[in-house]
């Protein structure tokens, strides 16, 4: 049993997994900081510093914490704005080096022998 979840463990998907959670969860503390340390304090400066999670109904002795949904409603539209500004610049990267790749073609192994034969024929010349 042993020896099967050595093999389970050490298959290239499972690792490849882990690697994955843990990328995502430094990922996240990224775009937290990004929403919490300069997206909300540049909305608190624009809508004259409201903080919406104080905001409370009373309703049958029972406090309804309204606010607090109104500002995670407001952290979930600066993340989603975080992550679209981010994987916008990380694609126009990708495209720029997909170009850049393109503009040197690779010779065909017919354009290689034809260039040999080439140089070899100016060799001759010579």
């Amino acid at each position: 049993m042993w020896n099967e979840f050595k093999k389970f463990a050490m298959r290239g998907n499972v690792i490849d997994l882990a690697i994955a959670v843990v990328l995502g969860a430094a990922f996240t503390a990224i775009v937290n900081s990004l929403v919490n340390d300069i997206f909300m304090p540049l909305l608190g400066i624009i809508i004259g510093g409201i903080d919406f999670s104080g905001l409370k109904a009373s309703v049958l002795g029972v406090d309804v914490l309204y606010g607090n949904f109104i500002q995670q409603i407001v952290s979930f539209f600066l993340i989603a704005i975080a992550l679209f500004l981010i994987v916008k610049v990380i694609n126009r990267l990708q495209r720029e080096k997909e170009v850049e790749e393109a503009a040197i073609p690779i010779p065909t192994k017919e354009e290689q022998l034809l260039t040999e034969i080439r140089d070899l024929l100016k060799d001759r010349s010579l």
